[in-house]
């Protein structure tokens, strides 16, 4: 399973699933854009919260200092995001690529992360809040891969469980919801691995 984890907005638990991906697939992990390098950046918070192996991480392609959008801390940083260094990392097996924000995201100033993903041809793991303002968030974001003929997966909703926005989503946005991930207190490998267990992931993905 090769798949792109792409969230809804910034902070809606990108790098928390993705963890919980690398370890429950026993994948490798790539993040090619990392803007903002407080604590290792997400490829360090990844590598240190799984205890994961060099060779089951993938450098960036891009380790960016400010903590903006790609274009602009790319401007900042004196260099501009070539779409050819972006190309996937070889080999056959599995991989989750964590991307730099939400879709329409600004990887320069006339190219956007969702034309990046469609380059890339693999299908897109969708992770948004549980709560108030996810539907639109989540139904644009959908509209939008939609409109580029790009594949979906599912969506994994983050945060206290909502009683009706998950029905909701997969009435108006046509695509399952894989999965409803609670806050985990403490936020650790073994309790990634409960997770994963119990939620709906573990079948909808593995092989």
């Amino acid at each position: 399973m090769r798949l792109v984890v792409c969230g809804t907005d910034t902070d809606v638990g990108k790098t928390v699933v993705s963890a919980l991906l690398v370890q429950g697939l026993g994948a490798t992990y790539w993040k090619p854009v990392q803007s903002g390098l407080e604590g290792g950046g997400d490829t360090g918070r990844v590598q240190q919260l799984l205890g994961l192996p060099p060779e089951r991480v993938w450098p960036e392609a891009y380790r960016l200092t400010a903590p903006v959008s790609p274009h602009w801390a790319a401007e900042r940083d004196g260099v501009s995001i070539d779409p050819a260094r972006l190309a996937l990392p070889a080999g056959d097996g599995p991989l989750v690529v964590e991307t730099a924000g939400g879709l329409l995201v600004p990887l320069r100033r006339n190219w956007l992360q969702i034309e990046q993903i469609a380059v890339w041809g693999l299908p897109v793991l969708l992770v948004a809040r549980s709560g108030l303002g996810t539907l639109n968030h989540t139904l644009l974001s959908l509209e939008a891969l939609s409109r580029r003929s790009i594949p979906v997966l599912g969506l994994v909703l983050n945060g206290d469980p909502h009683p009706d926005n998950p029905r909701t989503l997969e009435a108006l946005g046509g695509v399952p919801v894989l999965a409803e991930l609670p806050p985990l207190d403490p936020l650790d490998r073994e309790g990634l691995a409960r997770q994963w267990q119990r939620s709906g992931l573990a079948r909808s993905l593995q092989p």
